[in-house]
């Protein structure tokens, strides 16, 4: 028997790799005989640089950088074991949880730090770069990542303009002649499950500016400041950004990576699903399983569950799904791809204790799981 283990992370109790090994540690018990195949998966969001370097047997690279509110911060990025490609989260440098809730800020936080990791991974001699865009603290549609890469953002008086959303209106050109040549050798694929414009009433300032506390007046002016963004953009660099989908993503940072990177704008899942070779893993099994911290009704919207089932359906396999908790909708994931659900929890119980044993009863779980299909094979015989 082969089963191919390939949750995301259960988020505060256990990373991906620790649920694979919880997952395998039950079925192992049942099945000892079996081919475990552990594919730690992420959706392109937080955890996924620790996902894809465990998948692949890669390594983490720590280095400082600009953080969101122009002081140093640690970031960090993976290079996966094939030596030849990078994964780097904004967060990690430009995200929100890296700014005290009363410092919050759109109009002066930066992406410079996303630049500088980029370019530390060039140093690396990767020659693809996944980007995930979520949890960003930023609204300068990736302006300050374009200036550490290079690219002189140029006011009228011929001096560059500061940092942040708030900046943006005093662009005069944008002068491109000093980017870091080694871009253009790189292919960049971008982590990006949200729609949303650049600007407008879906923009990046309307819909996500207020959780990075923007006010009704600074919303206002951080989607006229983008609109400018996006109008030089056009001007000087060629790409119209303004209404494209996925431009608003990380404060406009969707823009950002797609004009000055020719990045490819990809749902997170999907990119996680090609990098790790899950399809590959998966021939031959029979069966899959994989999870995250709560499959509902919204988990068929490009959630980690239903893009390990596309893939794993893509050879007719069994798909099981393991969650912490099953709300409202779980059902409508057997129609994408999802055969069976359970949930780890045992039985009433607080949220503190269930993520302190979280481990314990994955491997309940799983064990039980097993025994279920075990029983069903006694059955056929």
């Amino acid at each position: 028997m082969k089963i191919v283990i390939a949750p995301d992370s259960f988020k505060e109790s256990l990373s991906a790799w620790e649920a694979c090994q919880a997952i395998g540690r039950g079925l192992e018990r049942v099945f000892p005989e079996a081919e475990l195949v552990h594919v730690p998966m992420a959706d392109g969001g937080e955890g996924t640089v620790q996902s894809l370097v465990d998948a692949t047997g890669g390594r983490i690279v720590r280095t400082t950088v600009t953080g969101p509110l122009g002081t140093p911060v640690e970031g960090f990025y993976g290079v996966l074991g094939d030596g030849k490609s990078a994964v780097i989260e904004m967060a990690a440098a430009s995200g929100l949880a890296l700014v005290p809730p009363e410092q919050r800020n759109p109009l002066v936080t930066t992406t410079r730090g996303m630049g500088e990791l980029i370019l530390s991974a060039l140093n690396e001699g990767v020659e693809t770069i996944i980007l995930g865009l979520g949890g960003s603290a930023t609204n300068d549609g990736g302006a300050g990542m374009a200036q550490a890469l290079g690219i002189r953002l140029m006011t009228e008086d011929g001096t560059e303009i500061g940092y942040g959303g708030g900046e943006l209106s005093r662009i005069a050109h944008i002068e491109m002649s000093g980017v870091d040549p080694r871009l253009a050798r790189v292919k960049f694929i971008a982590a990006c499950d949200v729609d949303n414009p650049l600007v407008g009433e879906r923009g990046a300032s309307a819909v996500f500016g207020p959780q990075k506390g923007a006010t009704a007046d600074m919303v206002k002016q951080l989607d006229a400041n983008l609109a400018h963004y996006a109008s030089q953009v056009l001007a000087d660099v060629g790409c119209d950004v303004a209404h494209m989908p996925g431009a608003g993503a990380a404060g406009g940072l969707g823009a950002g990576v797609v004009a000055f990177l020719q990045a490819e704008l990809k749902r997170g899942v999907d990119i996680v699903v090609d990098a790790t070779g899950l399809a590959e893993h998966a021939a031959g099994a029979d069966m899959v399983i994989t999870g995250e911290g709560k499959i509902d009704g919204q988990t068929i919207y490009g959630k980690t569950p239903i893009g390990v089932a596309k893939a794993a359906k893509l050879h007719d396999i069994p798909v099981i799904g393991i969650a912490g908790t099953l709300a409202a909708g779980y059902e409508s994931v057997h129609e994408h791809g999802i055969d069976m659900v359970f949930t780890i929890v045992p039985g009433v119980t607080t949220l503190e204790d269930a993520m302190q044993h979280a481990s314990a009863n994955m491997e309940r779980t799983a064990y039980n799981i097993g025994m279920a299909l075990k029983f069903g094979k006694l059955l056929k015989s």
